[in-house]
């Protein structure tokens, strides 16, 4: 994901600062964290990201000190029988391989920020001898025919999968990283609940945009930073794009609301759809979706009554119900 880590990065550098990265290239067995995990350092010692979940962040960061200090980028594994940074291990077993840079050129940071900035995702290809780095936008089918037909490919793989792999590329080993655009949390109906989910889905990095045409409802003081559409569902929906990496709540309880809403979601791609109310609720609900023509197979994506089932009562509850199961839809899909 485009995220923190790219943007402090820059605001490091523009500040003065000398930055290292650390990138997971590759994992074995149990490993804490995925590949294209990364973590970032400046030279007063500060940082963000994690690579080890915890267990070797202290370590990485001296490494990473180091590499700020001579300027030369490496390959370092680390596992629990042998690490190479500091007498401690990995509790989960496993193993991980660490490539560590220092940021010299900043023209792939800001082009990635440019890229995020009108939600697109990329391609990171990193030469991992030299460090290196080509910027391929995912919304780009026209590739620089000078990187050859293995560029291409591996590229296109990337863009389909989304998972980041090492290759080689005219005989030099080549990190493709898929960087991709924030995920979308669109909420229709700002009722109670939505204050804690709008809320919650920020801090899990969510573009939220919520929709109500109650202007005494959707105000700036009950739902501060976030974007605001006043109108009717299904004129709002229509505003914005509906992709894989959206995820839609309907929250109004109200049919005029909702329905429209839902209708307008289920002939989008959006990875989840949850609907708020009782059972009986939502059996009302899916009856009248039947009779506009939708099949059982296609209501089926609507999750409701919404939420995991924790026995959630408060609407802090609820919302942690609610974006638990827009989690775990979107990393069964995924992952």
């Amino acid at each position: 994901m485009i995220d923190d880590i790219h943007s402090k990065t820059l605001e490091w550098i523009n500040a003065g600062h000398q930055v290292a990265i650390a990138t997971v290239i590759g994992t074995k067995g149990s490993s804490p964290r995925p590949v294209g995990s990364q973590m970032v350092a400046a030279d007063n010692g500060a940082f963000i990201g994690s690579i080890s979940g915890g267990c070797a962040e202290g370590a990485v960061v001296a490494e990473l000190l180091d590499i700020i200090g001579h300027g030369k980028s490496k390959r370092f594994t680390l596992n629990i029988n042998q690490n190479q940074l500091q007498p401690i291990s990995l509790t989960c077993g496993g193993e991980i391989e660490v490539f560590l840079e220092k940021v010299s050129d900043v023209t792939w940071l800001k082009k990635l920020i440019e890229l995020s900035q009108t939600g697109q995702g990329a391609c990171i290809c990193t030469d991992l001898e030299t460090g290196n780095k080509t910027i391929v936008p995912f919304t780009t089918t026209d590739h620089d025919s000078e990187q050859g037909s293995q560029f291409v490919q591996a590229v296109d793989h990337l863009r389909s999968n989304g998972k980041n792999f090492i290759v080689k590329i005219a005989d030099r080993n080549c990190f493709f990283q898929a960087i991709q655009p924030p995920l979308q949390l669109i909420v229709v109906g700002a009722v109670h609940i939505a204050q804690q989910l709008t809320a919650m889905a920020r801090a899990h990095g969510y573009i939220v945009i919520l929709i109500d045409p109650r202007n005494d409802f959707a105000t700036k003081s009950r739902f501060p930073n976030i974007n605001i559409i006043e109108a009717w569902p299904a004129v709002a929906i229509k505003q914005i794009q509906l992709d894989k990496r959206t995820a839609i709540v309907v929250l109004s309880h109200d049919p005029k609301l909702d329905d429209p809403a839902l209708k307008e979601a289920l002939a989008s791609d959006a990875f989840y759809i949850g609907a708020l109310g009782s059972k009986k609720t939502h059996a009302g609900r899916i009856q009248r979706l039947q009779k506009l023509g939708f099949s059982k197979s296609v209501l089926g994506r609507i999750c409701g009554p919404v939420g995991i089932s924790i026995g959630a009562m408060t609407p802090e509850e609820i919302a942690v119900s609610i974006m638990a199961e827009i989690i775990q839809r979107y990393r069964v899909k995924n992952e």
